[in-house]
């Protein structure tokens, strides 16, 4: 028994080293992230299942009291059962990957016992996989450890020997030569194999401690990245500022090339491919389209998937990280590679941290910007929308009417009060439904059509499906406001102001237009975009506006103006639908 612990031993050792490369296989290491599903749990049992064949071969053939070192193992005759260490890569896959990797593991190794032969082919055959499963089941207990200890390991592993031993003893025969073997192979198995189980779970705590120590290197070469990068990015992107990012992150990544895109175009490309890879190119590619809308890491392994069209372009593989802010996808960075082996865990999680790290960066900035352009707003709201001089007229005119028509003077009072409530009623929240904004624009017209009755008239045709989206408050009434005030000062009679919205798709779309003077040609392309200082100060207040719309709603809602060929001015704008209690 001595010698047959000794050999068991030495053939353990040659177990433990190929356990050793398992642990450095990528797929393995999916294993310790507990990435295990219905789809995995196949490719994990053929891959445990495969270590549990090989320490079959690691074995020693035995016949009764006596034992043979061959180190190729065959068939089985009638008198002989094998000595192994079947069982260390089962209970290790029940382990690891709970009943069913345990239970598929040990159906394969089991067959393959099963199918060399011997007086306990089937009874060793039955053991492996129900001590799988029943490892996969123990595993549940210790749940709360990502790998269990050597020290548990090397418990459980004593009772798996034992499990097929008591199988031996009940099914096979003739009894005596049962017995016989148990007493042999029994101690040396018990032996091996718990020592085994142990030594291979103290490797895979190793491993896991080295892919732990990896991330967070990875993890901390991101932030020293991010925060290298963010500078640049918070400006805005341009061209510049891509160029520069990208210049950067070349050099600390180590990518064969690196690219920033905002949601329309390429802005700047750095490394191999540049000479035609050029800024200014629109984005085409399926792969990009699909980061920019879902807002999530996209891999592509192949030049086609990559939407490269140059037949000897040299890059192979890339990394696409989104840039998010205030949760909308505002760019990406490309991370190239010239082949797609290059991109392995330490890459993934490098473009997962800076991912992360930029866009709550990011987001922070952009609420930092936002509470000065929601104060701001506020307090446009209550210098110009309440403006002493408009509260004078409307008083004026209530005065007036008092003594003329006491009905309308009363009404006019009423839609004072009304329009005041409503302008502090909506400084309070960032968001309003479209129907609260129409009541405080009609309750402002209601009051200015008193005093510009004959000048002229507004009209709003509302559709269908949109009074619950959500807008920024002070939206509209500044736009009316403009057309009053610049596109319908110098008309005396005859003005219009129609007032559009209809309900496209996912979309409330607002068209206003006015048959005034227009905007100055020279003012048309910064309109909104930019701060223009007038004396009536309405250039800011529509500039605030679209800063509001953009901030809040995303890119696709700034204002667009243009002018009428027959006179007047145009102005849009859209916002996606979304309801208050998803807000």
């Amino acid at each position: 028994m001595d010698n047959l612990t000794l050999l068991l031993i030495e053939r353990m050792g040659i177990l433990l080293t190929l356990a050793f490369i398992l642990t450095r296989i990528p797929l393995f290491r999916q294993l310790l992230d507990r990435e295990v599903h219905a789809g995995t749990s196949i490719s994990y049992s053929l891959m445990f299942g495969l270590f549990g064949i090989a320490g079959t071969y690691a074995g020693v053939v035995v016949k009764e009291d006596s034992f043979s070192p061959a180190f190729w193992i065959f068939a089985l005759s009638p008198e002989d059962v094998i000595a192994n260490s079947t069982l260390v890569g089962v209970v290790i896959g029940g382990l690891l990957g709970g009943p069913l990797v345990g239970l598929g593991a040990g159906l394969i190794a089991g067959a393959h016992v099963y199918g060399m032969g011997g007086f306990a082919a089937l009874p060793i055959g039955m053991s492996i996989p129900v001590t799988g499963l029943l490892a996969g089941y123990v595993a549940r207990f210790f749940s709360q450890e990502r790998v269990i200890s050597p020290s548990k390991a090397l418990f459980i592993g004593m009772f798996a020997p034992v499990i097929q031993m008591s199988l031996m003893l009940i099914m096979a025969g003739p009894p005596d030569l049962v017995r016989t073997v148990v007493n042999v192979i029994g101690v040396p198995m018990v032996l091996t194999n718990s020592i085994s189980i142990a030594i291979f779970t103290t490797m895979i705590r190793v491993a896991l401690q080295e892919q732990e120590r990896s991330a967070a290197l990875e993890a901390e070469r991101a932030f020293t990245i991010a925060e290298r990068i963010l500078p640049h990015l918070k400006m805005g992107l341009t061209p510049q500022t891509a160029q520069a990012a990208a210049l950067l992150l070349q050099r600390e990544v180590k990518a064969a090339a690196v690219a920033v895109t905002d949601r329309e175009q390429l802005l700047a490309h750095v490394g191999a491919g540049a000479e035609h890879h050029l800024p200014g190119a629109e984005i085409v590619g399926d792969l990009d389209k699909r980061a920019l809308f879902s807002g999530a890491i996209e891999k592509g392994l192949s030049r086609e998937v990559l939407g490269c069209g140059v037949k000897n372009c040299t890059l192979q593989a890339a990394i696409l990280v989104p840039i998010r802010e205030g949760g909308s996808v505002v760019g990406l960075i490309k991370l190239y590679f010239r082949r797609p082996q290059q991109i392995g865990k330490v890459q993934e999680a490098l473009a997962k941290g800076l991912s992360n790290l930029i866009s709550n960066q990011l987001t922070v900035a952009l609420t930092e910007k936002m509470k000065g352009l929601m104060k701001d707003a506020e307090l446009r709201m209550l210098q110009a929308q309440i403006h002493p001089h408009f509260l004078f007229n409307t008083l004026n005119a209530i005065v007036t009417l008092i003594r003329i028509d006491p009905q309308l003077a009363r009404h006019m009072t009423v839609q004072l009060g009304t329009f005041m409530r409503l302008t502090l009623k909506l400084t309070a929240a960032p968001l309003v439904s479209v129907k609260q904004e129409l009541d405080h624009l009609l309750a402002y017209l209601e009051i200015i059509k008193v005093r510009f009755s004959e000048q002229f008239a507004v009209r709003c045709d509302i559709g269908e499906g949109v009074e619950e989206a959500l807008i920024p408050p002070g939206t509209l009434q500044p736009l009316v406001e403009n057309c009053i005030q610049h596109g319908l000062k110098d008309r005396p009679t005859g003005g219009e102001i129609v007032l559009t919205v209809r309900r496209e798709g996912n979309l409330v779309c607002f068209h206003m237009e006015d048959n005034g003077s227009g905007v100055s040609p020279d003012l048309l392309p910064v309109l909104g975009r930019v701060p223009t200082e007038s004396k009536e100060g309405n250039g800011i207040g529509v500039h605030n506006v679209n800063q509001r719309l953009v901030s809040l709603r995303g890119p696709d809602a700034q204002l667009i103006f243009r002018n009428k060929p027959e006179g007047g001015c145009v102005v849009t704008f859209s916002i996606p639908i979304q309801k208050e209690e998803s807000a």
